[in-house]
């Protein structure tokens, strides 16, 4: 059973972590990934894949590091975007990566339209006195992709074995 809350809770947590800490503060903290790495590494075994599973998994996340550090070095993405990333890769693996990199994309494009009419406006009074929104608002800063991450990964976790493998009539008799 705690293995099921483990599996049920754990990655959309760190996530919705990342989410909020790239909103917030326009940073991913290493820890969060560290932490998705390490979640993987101790749930994985428990839940019963196999090491050749848990290679390619591995494989999936070693891809989107190159590729998501790519993208880093020429500027479009940050480093925690690109790390957050690749550590959730981790956990999807090669069969749901592509929905995952479709969803945070998806979600990518939307939130950059929305930040770019934001920034548009005047950000009112009341609100400037806040520093994450004046941050948010200004037309210089980037935009906190680690939403989109977020957002796109919660999109495709309910699909992946992951949670599939919860015992969902255990859960609910508590």
């Amino acid at each position: 059973m705690t293995l099921d809350f483990a599996r049920l809770l754990l990655f959309p947590a760190l996530m919705a972590f990342a989410a909020a800490s790239d909103l917030f503060t326009m940073t991913i903290s290493n820890r969060v990934s560290l932490a998705l790495v390490a979640g993987f590494l101790v749930l994985a075994p428990l839940s019963g894949m196999s090491m050749n599973d848990m290679l390619m998994h591995f494989g999936a996340g070693a891809v989107l590091l190159v590729i998501a550090f790519a993208c880093f070095a020429f500027g479009w993405i940050g480093g925690g975007d690109a790390k957050v990333a690749s550590a959730a890769a981790l956990w999807f693996g090669f069969a749901h990566l592509m929905n995952y990199l479709l969803y945070a994309s998806i979600f990518g494009g939307v939130l950059t339209l929305a930040l770019m009419q934001f920034r548009q406006w005047p950000l009112p009074y009341m609100l400037a006195g806040q520093p994450w929104l004046a941050r948010l608002h200004a037309k210089d800063s980037g935009v906190p992709y680690g939403i989109a991450l977020a957002l796109g990964a919660l999109m495709v976790y309910p699909e992946t074995d992951w949670v599939k493998a919860i015992d969902a009539a255990r859960l609910a008799f508590l």
